[in-house]
């Protein structure tokens, strides 16, 4: 068993909830000093493997004001998340082999984006709309054709396929399409990850010598990809791919001892990766779904108050996701008292 590490200084837990920049000189000597004062190893020695995933911990979802808080029921959901997301970074630096954050990532026009439909007024959707099967069949929403040019498409062609588009979402049981802010957007500060945990991560870099592997994903113009392993929708009403799954993240994630899973959204982005995750593990071993950890105090639901909330569909999922063999633990509970962990 080994010790849980103390939480370094320089964290502040009052500025999580802010944008800063992160000193990363000065982190960089702290982290090599902190590594050969607690006299644990670089990563490439460790015998037992863990991976932890960081879905989606970027400023646009995780700092109040951002266009895409999750606020959760409590109202500060993704702040105090990653309070303690990061102190379990901290506190776990010498057993955690590696650290994999997803980066949300888009570009104006997309099909969740307003500017992607129109109707015969001229008026886009607003954020939060529900564009249904019924919607786009009556013409309540239709394509936008100007952006026939700039995305390369023919105006029957994209119009058609997003009838079959928003068919497609309804036939696999998926969420309806949601028209969202604009957010996480390429180039911005709020795609940025939160600065607390990206010091988290560059800390852990230097403390362990080994690279995060950042995952981008979500900048394909024609479909949603709330999960990291695999869009939505992969073919068009021609059944010609227009995306693909994500393949060689799954294998690498397969071969850790342990997939530690964070972030945000609770009812989306994370429960829409482990559900692929978990597809990906029924076709290989099902018994690898015991080395899945859900660090369920560490992400919150979309909660929009007068509108909608997703925390029903949230836990139902976690359920479902608990039945089928993976953990559902704590970031307050030591690693080393989690089922199966070998450290």
């Amino acid at each position: 068993m080994k010790k849980e590490l103390p939480i370094p200084t320089h964290f502040a837990a009052e500025h999580v909830g802010e944008v800063w920049k992160v000193p990363y000189q000065e982190r960089a000597a702290e982290a090599e000093q902190w590594r050969r004062h607690h006299r644990f190893k670089v990563a490439a020695r460790d015998k037992f493997r863990i991976c932890l995933m960081l879905v989606d911990v970027q400023n646009t979802f995780c700092i109040p004001g951002y266009e895409l808080f999750v606020s959760g029921k409590s109202g500060d959901g993704a702040v105090a998340d990653n309070k303690r997301l990061c102190e379990f970074i901290y506190r776990n630096l010498g057993v955690i082999t590696q650290i994999c954050p997803t980066m949300d990532t888009h570009q104006a026009m997309q099909i969740f984006h307003s500017i992607f439909l129109i109707n015969k007024k001229g008026e886009h959707p607003g954020p939060a709309t529900l564009v249904s099967v019924s919607d786009i069949e009556k013409g309540v929403w239709r394509f936008n054709t100007e952006l026939c040019e700039v995305l390369d498409l023919e105006k029957k062609y994209a119009q058609s396929f997003l009838k079959y588009y928003v068919n497609r979402l309804k036939e696999s049981g998926r969420y309806e399409l949601t028209i969202w802010p604009y957010h996480a957007m390429l180039g911005g500060i709020g795609h940025a990850l939160v600065s607390a945990v990206e010091e988290a991560v560059f800390f852990h870099s230097m403390a362990r010598l080994n690279q995060p592997d950042y995952q981008v994903k979500g900048n394909n113009p024609l479909t949603e990809n709330y999960s990291v392993l695999s869009p939505e929708v992969l073919e068009d009403h021609q059944g010609n791919p227009i995306a693909y799954r994500n393949t060689s993240f799954v294998q690498r994630l397969l071969k850790f001892d342990a997939v530690i899973i964070a972030g945000q959204a609770k009812s989306h982005c994370v429960a829409f990766t482990i559900d692929d995750l978990l597809k990906s593990i029924r076709m290989s071993d099902p018994e690898l779904a015991r080395r899945v950890y859900l660090l369920e105090d560490c992400m919150s639901p979309v909660v929009i108050p007068g509108v909608i909330d997703y925390s029903a569909e949230a836990d139902s999922a976690f359920e479902r996701f608990a039945n089928e063999g993976m953990n559902i633990v704590r970031s307050t509970q030591p690693i080393s008292e989690w089922p199966n962990i070998k450290i």
